[in-house]
């Protein structure tokens, strides 16, 4: 089959971007409007897609209860990244070729892409139908899971419906558009900055990295470098100054008994992985003068 750029995706991502600036004409804008948006953002971007599609569902970090884990997989299908099948299978490739060829957003084509062209432009590595059943037999198998890509766009409208009851077209602007927006370019920059610029605290075979600004912005996702290393773990923040806030939130979760098999790396299996990598570092320094 003859590939061809997502024209459609594109389309859609320009409206929304479009749809955003109207929140700079004084019409639309109240400080209400804003704190909605920031409300949504949250419990879209933070919670239904970094705690839910990305640490429960992709990477089996931790088991809800499914009452819990349904909401949070309906918060994340309004973020509008996709449904969590598509989302899922999209990362669980990531995962099986970072940064390498089948990588869908590998940082080595470059930062634009990465961020964001990869999602319209012609893309091989894009998940097929098959791929998606391959890649998620854990959710294909449910039929809650496959029922949501025919939802995402009705929820969407009945979120633009209820904020637009409650504020008026100022809500829809800002829980909507703006919203959208600022949740999109906050995923994408773990795409792009988290493999482009920061610190390493792990060698792995991607070009993952640590930065304090996008796990700040991204509820603790930035932690990309110490993710990569140890990609079962439910905290990516690892070390006592790498706040995470999506972390905190399971810790929480796990304290009110919604959550439990949670996951992370134990301390010797952290400590014997960088031992080990400083003994690499060593021997290659010693017979070629440089670090490898």
């Amino acid at each position: 089959m003859k590939l061809r750029p997502h024209w459609e995706t594109g389309i859609a991502l320009l409206v929304i971007h479009l749809g955003a600036v109207l929140a700079f004409f004084p019409a639309f804008f109240s400080w209400p409007a804003v704190a909605v948006a920031f409300a949504v953002a949250y419990l879209t971007g933070g919670i239904g897609v970094t705690l839910c599609f990305h640490r429960t569902l992709t990477h089996r970090s931790l088991r809800m209860v499914k009452p819990l884990e349904y909401a949070m997989a309906i918060l994340g299908t309004l973020a509008l990244q996709g449904d969590p099948i598509e989302w899922v299978a999209t990362h669980r490739l990531h995962h099986a070729h970072a940064d390498r060829d089948g990588d869908p957003h590998s940082i080595r084509k470059g930062l634009t892409w990465a961020h964001l062209t990869w999602l319209f432009r012609t893309n091989k590595n894009l998940p097929t139908w098959e791929q998606r059943k391959r890649y998620t037999p854990d959710l294909s198998s449910e039929p809650f899971y496959r029922a949501l890509p025919y939802l995402h766009l009705p929820l969407q409208v009945g979120l633009g419906a209820l904020l637009f009851f409650l504020g008026g077209w100022s809500f829809v602007v800002w829980g909507i558009f703006v919203r959208l927006v600022v949740v999109y370019h906050i995923t994408w920059l773990v795409n792009s900055a988290a493999h482009f610029s920061g610190y390493v605290t792990y060698r792995t075979k991607d070009r993952s990295v640590n930065s304090w600004v996008v796990a700040m912005l991204a509820w603790g996702e930035g932690w990309h470098n110490n993710h990569h290393a140890f990609p079962f773990s439910a905290r990516h923040g690892l070390k006592w100054f790498e706040f995470d806030l999506t972390w905190w939130s399971i810790r929480l979760l796990r304290a009110l008994r919604l959550v439990d098999k949670v996951r992370v790396p134990s301390l010797e299996m952290r400590e014997s992985l960088a031992k080990a990598q400083r003994e690499v570092h060593r021997r290659f320094f010693r017979r070629f003068g440089t670090q490898p």
